[in-house]
Formats: C-alpha cells, structure tokens, sequence
C-alpha cells in the first residue's frame, strides 16, 4: 500500500510538471473570449516584434473609451465607448509594451480582456507582473495614423 501511494504521489507531480512545460507556449490558461486573441505567446511576440512606438504620430488626445487594470490578476480591460468600432488597433503600455487588436466593437458592447503576458516589447519581453516596479503609466491607442490615449488606467475593484 505505501509503495503503490509513493508511486502515485511521483507519476501525478510528473504528470503536472509535464503538462505546466507544455503550456509554455500557450498565453493563458482560459482562452480569450475575442477569437482574434487566442494565440500563443509566440505569436504575440512575433507581432510584437514588427511594431514601432510612433513618437511622431499626430497626438489626438483622449479616446472615447477607458482602460482598467488588475494588477492581482495581471489584466488590461479595454472599452470603445465611442460610436465606431475601433479598427486594427495597436494598445501601448508604457510606451513600450504592444498588442495588436483588430476590432474593438463600439458603445462599449465588448470589453476586450488583454493579459500581461500577451503583451509584448520588441524583444519578446512580455509586460511585467512586478506592478510595485512597473506600474501601467500610460495606456495609448495608435489608430488611423494616430495616437490616442486611454487615460490614466483605473483600478479594478
């Protein structure tokens, strides 16, 4: 009897070992609602990759939508609460950290859940969980040829 429990207890951590490393490649753990967000960590970096932070871009000021974050479980929420969708969209953090949407529908009938970990720099460094040393400070919308913000992100409750 001990020997088949001591036996169990090493197949079972393996087991869970081996399936953790074979989630590395996955973003999370519950895929995204958006069916445009369900790719992998590398396929978010790769995208990543290819953007540039436009410091020249038009500044267009402050969009008609919000972003909140939850730094307990490392979450942007974006909301277009203008009258148009936004369209092939990139969300900054930071002026650093990028990811890619193409649609975010108008009067706020999605609010688009964006992981940390599929948010990206140019060198594949996804955005921090550390948030007491890297706090979200600026959260902007490139869209049209222009950058907007989304304010100040406010906390989740």
């Amino acid at each position: 009897m001990r020997i088949a429990a001591f036996t169990f207890q090493h197949v079972f951590t393996i087991a869970v070992v081996a399936l953790l490393a074979g989630c590395t490649t996955r973003p999370t753990f519950f895929s995204n609602a958006d069916p445009a967000l369900r790719k992998t960590s590398a396929q978010f970096s790769a995208d990543a990759a290819k953007r540039n932070y436009e410091t020249d871009a038009p500044r267009s000021g402050t969009a008609n939508g919000a972003a909140e974050v939850d730094y307990g479980i490392h979450r942007l929420s974006i909301v277009n609460s203008s009258s148009e969708d936004w369209k092939d969209v990139e969300i900054w953090l930071n002026k650093k950290y990028v990811i890619f949407i193409p649609v975010v529908p108008a009067q706020a009938a999605h609010v688009e859940m964006l992981d940390f970990k599929n948010i990206f720099d140019q060198n594949g460094n996804s955005f921090p969980t550390d948030s007491a040393v890297t706090p979200i400070d600026t959260v902007e919308m490139f869209k049209d040829g222009k950058m907007y913000s989304l304010g100040q992100p406010r906390l989740a409750d």
